[in-house]
């Protein structure tokens, strides 16, 4: 197997406006996102390697928050997660794959995650 870099934001709780049911639409609800990013890998990583050879962790959680467009209601969270995918496609050519996994809180009753896991490599 090749020599692979993934960068990863686990557990990233954002209100989103998002649903298809009356009781959803028109209020944000709380979203639970765990992205990561599959990078080209630099050939060596020394201890005084600029960040520049890697990618800042806050670009994952900014494409699952401040990139979402304010005030656009998702009916789907495959399209939520589709945005972020295409944002951090994007930031940087560096990103080579992303999967997004999105666990819908509010619908939750006995601490079940429903969700989905959407997987997009770069075209």
């Amino acid at each position: 197997m090749p020599d692979s870099l993934t960068l990863e934001v686990a557990d990233f709780e954002h209100d989103v406006l998002t649903g298809i049911y009356s009781e959803e639409t028109g209020k944000p609800q709380p979203l639970r996102f765990t992205i990561s990013a599959r990078l080209k890998i630099a050939d060596h990583y020394a201890p005084d390697t600029p960040l520049s050879a890697s990618k800042n962790y806050m670009d994952l959680k900014f494409a699952a928050s401040e990139a979402l467009p304010e005030g656009v209601h998702f009916k789907l969270i495959e399209a939520v997660a589709d945005h972020v995918c295409e944002t951090l496609f994007l930031q940087d050519e560096r990103v080579e794959a992303v999967t997004v996994k999105i666990v819908k809180l509010a619908i939750a009753e006995k601490n079940e995650k429903i969700g989905i896991t959407l997987h997009r490599e770069r075209r």
